[in-house]
């Protein structure tokens, strides 16, 4: 009896997501290697702040009359400001309410931004970083996910996201938009058929999503803001970031009107965040989800099995 405890663990579920996991450590080592060989920082930022960027979709987990940040960009951004020209990060987020087969409420994101360039220039480094990865990983230039063998050579798709909803729906994203239908449309038409042979950037978003990304001087009704797909899957998210103040704040409290308007709680401005942008040089920045990435990587079918415990595991 004494053997078979031993070789039966009595926690199987997290033995047997040792291979996954020791190749998820892997990934993230060899991720800190691509940005430092091109002359990134490393950085750490606080993982309690007082004031979460007020996004309508996202809610914060309150924490001691502050919040868990459900990503490092406010306070990367004021490090910008500050002077630092190319930081990375990788850090615990926390999101309220996220549960299911791609989602876990505590998750690793990679964030970098780097002054001086825009959101196609960062398009490239997702390029060259996901290449890397799998090439040390043994997978050269190409990746198996969800019964879809997925190129990874050149010529990644690049699509805007008008382009995608005349390619596969049946409406306009404006029409989407004025019938309060493009996050269903997006869901359940345009995702799933995205960066299925090749990777996929999906980019230039309606002004009415574009978070904190700029608005395209040459057509201000779509942000420089792009999201990265493989196998049907959102891996990344960027913009070209929004440096004026004043612009700025009116996003964030259109974003307070809709959070009270769906009966959201309310965070506070984050004043400090602003009073700095003002100093922000143009620059861009992207949030990555690591746990997504190292699903597609080892071609995973939940979230479960690439992270050593799962809320229900606690």
């Amino acid at each position: 009896m004494d053997h078979l405890n031993c070789s039966y663990p009595k926690n199987w579920p997290l033995a047997r997501r040792k291979a996954a996991l020791e190749q998820r450590a892997k990934i993230i080592q060899s991720i800190r290697v691509f940005f430092i060989k091109d002359g990134y920082l490393e950085v750490e930022t606080p993982h309690r702040i007082p004031a979460p960027a007020p996004e309508s979709h996202i809610n914060a987990v309150p924490s001691d009359n502050w919040f868990l940040h459900a990503s490092p960009e406010l306070c990367m951004k004021r490090m910008l400001a500050a002077g630092y020209e190319k930081i990375f990060q990788l850090c615990r987020c926390w999101r309220e309410g996220e549960r299911g087969n791609l989602h876990v409420p505590e998750f690793t994101l990679l964030e970098w931004y780097r002054v001086s360039v825009d959101y196609l220039s960062l398009m490239d480094e997702c390029e060259a970083l996901i290449q890397f990865l799998a090439a040390n990983l043994g997978m050269k230039e190409k990746i198996n996910y969800r019964g879809h063998p997925i190129s990874l050579a050149s010529s990644w798709e690049r699509m805007t996201v008008e382009e995608a909803f005349q390619r596969f729906t049946k409406i306009s994203a404006k029409e989407a938009l004025r019938k309060d239908l493009f996050d269903e449309v997006m869901v359940e038409d345009i995702e799933p058929r995205l960066g299925i042979e090749n990777p996929t950037f999906l980019y230039d978003y309606p002004s009415e999503r574009r978070s904190l990304a700029r608005l395209k001087k040459e057509d201000p009704t779509v942000a420089e803001r792009f999201e990265l797909y493989l196998g049907g899957l959102e891996i990344a998210n960027a913009f070209s970031e929004l440096v004026d103040v004043e612009e700025q704040r009116k996003v964030f409290e259109l974003e307070i009107e809709t959070r009270r308007s769906l009966g959201k709680e309310i965070y506070p401005m984050p004043e400090k965040f602003l009073s700095e942008l003002d100093v922000m040089p143009p620059s861009a920045g992207i949030a990555l989800g690591v746990d997504r990435l190292v699903m597609v990587l080892l071609n995973a079918k939940t979230i479960d099995e690439v992270v050593a415990f799962t809320p229900e595991d606690l």
